[in-house]
């Protein structure tokens, strides 16, 4: 059938299938979307399509499919929809504009007539009514409707008509449950609707689900709504809209349903036979990767990042003025591969490249556990940090909910085990802080970052839409972030975090005493090396007394690395000590270790032996050059272990012993025999720890009285301005001491908090802590005379081990010698002290004798000639201490092996 010669012919492309009887006809483009005319077909009436309730207007209400309405509306879908067509318009409805005619299938009237087609299939109804006998063409209508009725087709059948009506879901009670009930398998439907260029409207098949699609990873230019009701576009949001309803309105597709964005909306990828449209919508420029969907993205969200960086490329549509955000990387730091020998709290490491390279990395766009800023909770949407307790100074590793456990998981997974590193960004130093170089790390084809958030023990920080400086796995992150979120681990629980109650005993000498018979009960204790400080100094935690100390390693002299000063500036490095250092970091920091705790020094520091993968620390130290063999280890069961050590470093002269040579035998030069006596007159001022004491020569007394009240004259008549003067380390000064509030001599030791210094009055040995308000300069006329009170040690004495009997001693010491006059003789020089023996003026008794008679000390046997006779005198008094059992004997004889249980030790 043809149209009448008269009637004007058209073309198009089939845009929509409205029902059984009207379509939507796109005409030419002409340089923006083309223009559209809805046709209605002439003298038939479809069934009417169903219709939801329309929330915006009051009373309105849902409608039902009539029969055979789907059935209808399917047929010119499949037949038109995407097709060229040919129409004829033979009138317009007054009022409502709409245009009725005669659609041919092709490019002229020579195609399928669809009015025909349709009422063939007995979809339609024909109105009879206004229709002319003499014209053929709608005769034919009438001869195919009563055909149709006679074979029983479509809605002419005499049964079926209930199953010819869709039972519609508008609406979805639970959207979560509704997209997790597919596990992410592709559904058949059917787009109805392009919103946007992302977002579409679509049944499901075969259960006719209504849904709201937005494309899962992507967002196209949107239309906005104005003040005055309009919508208005954003720049290229027509075109990407076209480019959607273009390929999709009313095609058969696969959607596969990844989320539930919120309300009815769901997230998803739409496939379609020639592909994705997300893919296609980012490599033409109409749309860009948005981070807060593609962690659901489930077909590749590779595939969509590089798409998007096509159009970038080419500056395509949106990106036509498109600039990187950062600066390429140079080719030959890209990747690498190293060993992991520390982890830096949760997001950090340092990895060894090659035998020298040590390298700070950090992992890309996570960020690890951090206690809350104030304010913080409504800064910004998503998961936020857990607020730790910041009312008393602590530890953040163990303060801080889950950043002990985020480095735990780094640190078991990754020390000492070689990683391959890609560097994805540089980011440049910021506020202070210096440039870091952010990675994607992988060992044995594992992610680390996306293992670690997939443990909810890190988040992933979100970026600007514009900036390009992120993760190269960027989307594996999010979608592991995901995981952890819908599983509630970790940051994400919303169970109380763990408590981590540390106890740090470094430096607590109470709480060391405390814990120290704990920890040699117990023999062997697993700990974790969290510090190292030198090559024989090392900090540690014991799960077991969840306690930090400071540990000392056993049996050996070890050179120390360089170290920071209390007041300012850096103590250099022994040789080798840097060596060292380097060695017991690389063998301990951050492993599984075992120690053997001994004993306590005075200052808290735990000793002991440690055992790192079955190797001894100190014989490892000792074997390497980088150690020495101490006297303290001759009673230990390493002792032979270490002196073979020692002999083989000697041999392959390595490090402290790369100058050593072997003694040949030399001719021994006999040393004086008598030794040399000059007593002089002494009065002692001031006693110290250990048996230290500060003397004054009585020869010098008047010089310094005449000395001392010189300076108080000059003070009282010029007196100095309170806060003019700020001592510094070492600054020789005038400080008031407080007992007397008199001008003295002194030297600065040390800063002791705001506005007070630690001094030491250089003419009695005395230190107290003074306010800085109470110091001068000293005037250089008082520099001349040298300091009055010099330091010394008795000679050939030792303080017992114990802390209590040391103490009785220095008591004893203390109230039998302060601001008496003695006779004082130099014996020998050790270390730049002078060790001397000290006679009562009056008896002419031996100090040191006396106390050793007592059993308050012990003799130091030296090997000296010319001390023999003292050390004899010194040991006889000895022996006549142990056989009155005085003091220290009191138990017996604890030098011997088997009184080791009385905890004395030489």
């Amino acid at each position: 059938m043809t149209a009448p010669a008269s009637a004007a012919v058209h073309r198009g492309i089939v845009k929509q299938a409205l029902s059984g009887d009207a379509i939507i006809i796109r005409g030419q483009p002409r340089g923006g979307p083309p223009p559209e005319r809805t046709i209605c077909f002439s003298n038939i009436t479809a069934p009417r399509l169903a219709r939801r309730a329309n929330p915006n207007v009051e009373a309105s209400t849902e409608t039902k499919d009539e029969p055979y309405a789907w059935e209808a509306r399917e047929f010119l879908r499949k037949k038109l929809v995407g097709k060229e067509v040919a129409f004829t318009v033979e009138y317009k409805a007054p009022g409502s504009g709409r245009e009725y005619g005669v659609v041919y299938l092709g490019k002229d009237t020579t195609g399928e007539n669809m009015t025909e087609a349709i009422v063939n299939e007995g979809l339609v109804e024909v109105r009879r009514m206004g229709l002319r006998a003499d014209d053929e063409n709608q005769q034919r209508l009438v001869q195919a409707e009563d055909a149709a009725k006679a074979a029983g087709k479509g809605k002419w059948a005499s049964d079926g008509s209930e199953k010819a009506v869709r039972e519609i879901k508008w609406t979805i009670e639970n959207p979560r449950q509704f997209v997790d009930s597919f596990h992410q398998k592709p559904i058949d439907a059917i787009i109805e609707h392009v919103r946007d260029g992302c977002t579409v409207r679509a049944f499901l098949i075969p259960d006719f689900y209504y849904v709201t699609v937005m494309l899962s990873g992507i967002k196209c230019p949107m239309f906005k709504q104005a003040e005055s009701g309009s919508q208005v576009a954003e720049p290229f949001a027509e075109e990407a809209r076209f480019f959607t309803e273009s390929r999709l309105l009313q095609r058969d597709v696969q959607i596969i349903l990844e989320g539930a964005a919120s309300n009815q909306n769901l997230q998803g990828t739409i496939l379609h036979p020639n592909g994705n449209i997300a893919e296609a919508l980012l490599r033409e420029g109409f749309s860009r990767c948005v981070d807060w969907s593609m962690g659901v993205v489930s077909q590749g969200a590779d595939k969509l990042r590089a798409a998007e960086k096509i159009a970038k490329e080419k500056k395509l549509r949106i990106w036509k003025d498109y600039k990187p955000s950062g600066p390429a990387l140079d080719v030959k730091e890209k990747s690498f591969q190293g060993k992991v020998v520390e982890i830096v709290n949760g997001d950090g490491m340092v990895v060894k490249i090659g035998d020298t390279v040590y390298k700070k990395i950090f992992l890309a766009s996570i960020k690890p556990p951090r206690p809350a800023a104030e304010g913080a909770e409504n800064q910004a949407p998503g998961p936020q940090p857990i607020k730790a307790d910041t009312s008393k100074k602590g530890k953040p590793l163990y303060d801080i909910p889950y950043m002990f456990e985020a480095r735990e998981f780094l640190r078991k997974k990754l020390i000492g085990k070689k990683v391959n590193v890609e560097v994805d960004y540089i980011q440049p130093p910021n506020m202070g802080f210096p440039e870091k170089h952010c990675c994607t790390v992988t060992i044995g084809g594992i992610n680390v970052a996306e293992a670690l958030i997939s443990k909810g023990l890190a988040t992933v920080i979100r970026y600007r839409m514009d900036d390009d400086q992120r993760s190269a796995q960027y989307d594996l992150l999010l979608a592991a972030e995901a995981r952890a979120q819908k599983k509630g681990v970790g940051l994400h629980s919303k169970k109380e975090p763990p408590i981590h109650r540390v106890a740090d005993i470094a430096g607590d000498v109470p709480k060391a005493k405390q814990f120290l018979p704990f920890l040699q009960r117990a023999g062997r204790s697993e700990a974790t090396v969290e510090f190292v400080a030198s090559g024989s100094r090392l900090r540690l935690y014991i799960p077991r007394e969840t306690c930090l100390i400071t540990f000392l390693i056993s049996g050996i002299e070890c050179p120390r690395g360089s170290r920071p000063l209390p007041g300012g500036g850096t103590q250099p490095a022994d040789p080798f000590g840097e060596e060292a250092l380097v060695f017991t970091k690389e063998m301990c920091l951050q492993r599984e270790v075992e120690v053997e705790v001994e004993a306590i020094d005075k200052g808290g520091n735990f000793i002991g032996w440690l055992h790192v993968e079955g190797v001894n620390l100190s014989v490892a130290l000792v074997e390497n050059g980088l150690a020495k063999v101490h006297f303290t280890a001759e009673r230990s069961p390493h002792y032979k272990t270490l002196l073979n050590a020692e002999e083989r470093a000697k041999s392959a002269k390595k490090y402290i012993w790369s100058h050593h040579e072997e003694q040949s035998p030399v001719e021994v030069v006999e040393e004086p025999v008598e030794r040399i006596v000059n007593y002089k007159n002494i009065i002692i001022t001031e006693v110290g720890a250990d048996l230290h004491f500060y003397a004054q020569n009585v020869d010098n007394g008047p010089q310094l009285e005449k000395l001392m009240d010189q300076l108080r004259q000059d003070m009282e008549s010029d007196p100095p301005l309170p806060g003019s003067h700020t001592p510094k380390k070492g600054d020789l000064c005038a400080a008031k001491f407080s007992a007397d509030n008199q001008w003295y001599r002194a030297r600065v030791e040390k800063q002791e908090g705001p506005g007070k210094v630690l001094v030491r009055f250089i003419d009695y040995g005395n230190k107290e802590v003074v306010e800085t308000t109470k110091t001068a300069p000293l005037p250089p006329s008082f520099h001349s005379l040298s300091p009055q009170a010099q330091e010394y040690l008795l000679a050939c004495v030792t303080l017992p081990g114990d802390e209590d009997a040391k103490a009785e001693a220095e008591d004893w010491f203390y109230n039998d010698v302060i601001n008496k006059p003695f006779l004082l003789n130099v014996e020998y020089k050790s270390n730049g002290m002078d060790y001397v023996s000290l006679l009562f003026p009056d008896k002419k008794e031996d100090v040191a004798q006396v106390l050793i008679a007592g059993g308050w000390v012990l003799v130091e046997a030296r090997k000296e000639k010319r001390l023999a006779k003292i050390v004899s005198d010194y040991i006889k008094a000895q022996e006549s201490a142990k056989s009155k059992r005085l003091n220290l004997w009191r138990y017996g004889d604890f030098t011997e092996d088997e009184a080791k249980e009385f905890g004395y030790q030489r």
